[in-house]
């Protein structure tokens, strides 16, 4: 057996020294706790009202000189006239919905939808998108609509028209003429992809907010609320936002161009494609909605043959006449449909290839190019007839 003999000395030399090593920690902490302490403080300025300082203030300062202001741009001086010229034909439409008050029986308003719009005439007629106000020819809802001016004065407004195959509506306020400021009518045929054009709108809520942009592109096609397709449409990269819709794009004449209508976004806000309704149309709709209500659409009085169908039947070019309306245009004309012979074969009648010099191909070809009319006008429609072509003149109906 092995015995270890430890002297006393021995025996109490370790705990000490760890009892020491603590204690020394202990006030090591102490000291970084107290200096912390001080650091934070004098970084707060705690210690200011002590020493009588506040540090980084002075007693004797003053606001700056102002420096002075250079002449703006020539482009910056029209694009501020073109505003203050326009501003007072764009107004703010909200779709207003009647609601009880379950606790006090009151009726109180309740903001349904906002668009824009602007003045057409000094009568009060004001022009906007109809999907801006759709949803106030709900029947099962009590809605209402208001119009505000750029003085921030508001009016209920009165239906007058509407197109859903064009996208457009023509409200009436019952505001003073000296308020009424219709804006400039400008043409949509000779515009060109980089020309410089101005939306002036109410995004977001956010009334007469000015962008500006280009136009990116021409000749477009959308699909209107009722899925018509609306022909001749601008793309611009100005930027278009929810509640821009039925605002106008200007051009640098503050000339109405198109009417701003929809936007494509992944996301529902701006991203440099916005879509206007070119202003040819409008100004060819609009007088339509204002005297009717609504507008014709022009025809000519016949059914087609579906593509599909003509195909079958070894027609490739045109489109083929199915059936002519009894004392339509087109039979007033001389137009002929199919028919079936003695024989019981199947006969073919005209074959529509064109609308003045208008190639037509499709069913398609055929609703672009017979929509770029008004019912009244005269067509030269170019027809085949047993291998003949033929030209005819046709006054265009409307229904």
């Amino acid at each position: 057996m092995i015995h270890t003999n430890y002297s006393n000395e021995d025996y109490n030399y370790y705990p000490k020294k760890q009892k020491s090593d603590n204690n020394k920690l202990i006030l090591a902490l102490i000291f970084f706790g107290v200096l912390n302490f001080f650091v934070v403080c004098w970084a707060f300025g705690l210690f200011d009202p002590l020493f009588g300082k506040k540090r980084g203030r002075n007693e004797d300062a003053v606001p700056r000189a102002v420096a002075e202001r250079t002449d703006p741009y020539p482009d910056e001086v029209a694009r501020i006239q073109l505003f203050k010229d326009v501003k007072d034909s764009v107004v703010n439409i909200d779709t207003i919905q009647i609601q009880q008050n379950m606790f006090n029986w009151n009726y109180v308003e309740k903001e349904q939808g906002t668009g824009s719009g602007f003045i057409w005439d000094t009568q009060g007629h004001v022009v906007t998108n109809f999907h801006v106000i759709q949803s106030s020819l709900n029947p099962n809802q009590a809605l209402k609509l208001r119009v505000t001016l750029a003085d921030r004065s508001s009016y209920e407004a009165t239906l007058i028209g509407i197109s859903p195959d064009h996208d457009l509506a023509v409200l009436s306020i019952n505001a003073p003429k000296s308020k009424l400021k219709p804006i400039k009518i400008g043409s949509s045929h000779d515009l060109e992809v980089g020309q410089t054009v101005y939306a002036i709108g109410n995004p977001f809520g956010q009334s007469l907010s000015l962008t500006q942009g280009i136009i990116s592109a021409l000749d477009r096609e959308i699909h209107s609320p009722s899925n018509a397709i609306i022909n001749g449409v601008v793309q611009t990269d100005a930027a278009l936002n929810p509640g821009n819709s039925g605002g106008p794009l200007l051009d640098k004449d503050s000339r109405l161009i198109g009417v701003n209508t929809a936007i494509t976004s992944p996301s529902g806000g701006s991203v440099g494609i916005g879509y206007s309704i070119p202003v040819d149309t409008v100004n060819r709709i609009v007088p339509e909605l204002i005297k009717n209500g609504k507008t014709l659409r022009p025809v000519l009085g016949i059914v087609l043959l579906k593509d599909q169908y003509k195909s079958r039947i070894g027609i490739k070019n045109g489109v083929v006449i199915h059936r002519v309306e009894p004392n339509g245009p087109a039979a007033h004309a001389g137009l002929k449909g199919l028919e079936i012979a003695p024989n019981n074969q199947l006969k073919i009648g005209d074959i529509i290839l064109a609308i003045n010099n208008k190639t037509i191909d499709n069913l398609s070809d055929y609703e672009k190019v017979i929509r770029q009319y008004r019912p009244g006008e005269n067509v030269i429609v170019k027809i085949l007839r047993n291998d003949e072509e033929k030209d005819i003149e046709i006054t265009l109906g409307g229904v």
